[in-house]
């Protein structure tokens, strides 16, 4: 073990108690938005750049040559983690999910973005993919919304790749609950299951 003489240790003055705050140096963040989401990024642009600059104080543009949103934070900007908050919600809404939904990420802190395809869960061709993706669904979209509202989520379904906006353990109870479709449960069953969650969920909120 190494003495070291409290004479030679160096010495610092305390910080004020301010210190880590306004003093935030200039970061940027560019944020991709696939081809087929810029016509509605476009459309709902006031509501996109609205809550950057408003709530996390971002300067935020979009980049039409590059397909992506650039984010950097002012002297307005409060809060250490604003341009990662910025970017979760720039990405949701690039995965297709509503702005009014998005907004959840700046406002909430516990809310998180998953997302899986269904080859990571099983290996389907042809018909029987096309049949995984109309189970998730449903009709009219029924079993997505009641997946939805049993997890208190937001599902996003593109093509063969699944999107969900949550909780931890709310992405955990659709994602279950996806992952039973897919593997070809009768939505009956998923259905009872998921009730049975709901109701505990319930309970321990009470």
């Amino acid at each position: 073990m190494i003495d070291i003489d409290a004479a030679s240790a160096p010495a610092f003055t305390a910080l004020p108690s301010d210190a880590g705050k306004g003093a935030l140096k200039s970061e940027t963040r560019r944020i991709p938005i696939p081809p087929h989401r810029m016509t509605p990024l476009k459309k709902e642009w006031v509501n996109v750049f609205g809550p950057l600059t408003e709530i996390l104080g971002l300067q935020v543009r979009m980049n039409v040559q590059r397909k992506c949103v650039e984010a950097r934070t002012s002297k307005a900007t409060k809060d250490i983690g604003a341009l990662q908050k910025g970017a979760d919600f720039v990405k949701a809404f690039a995965l297709g999910f509503d702005v009014n939904d998005a907004i959840a990420l700046l406002r909430l802190d516990d809310l998180y973005l998953d997302s899986f395809e269904i080859k990571d869960v099983k290996t389907l061709h042809g018909d029987h993919l096309s049949r995984a993706i109309g189970r998730i669904a449903g009709q009219d979209g029924k079993t997505k919304f009641t997946i939805e509202n049993a997890s208190r989520t937001r599902i996003v379904l593109a093509d063969t790749k699944i999107h969900i906006m949550g909780s931890f353990q709310n992405i955990k109870v659709a994602r279950d609950a996806i992952v039973s479709l897919i593997l070809g449960s009768p939505p009956g069953k998923v259905y009872a299951g998921l009730r049975t969650v709901s109701s505990r969920m319930r309970q321990r909120a009470i």
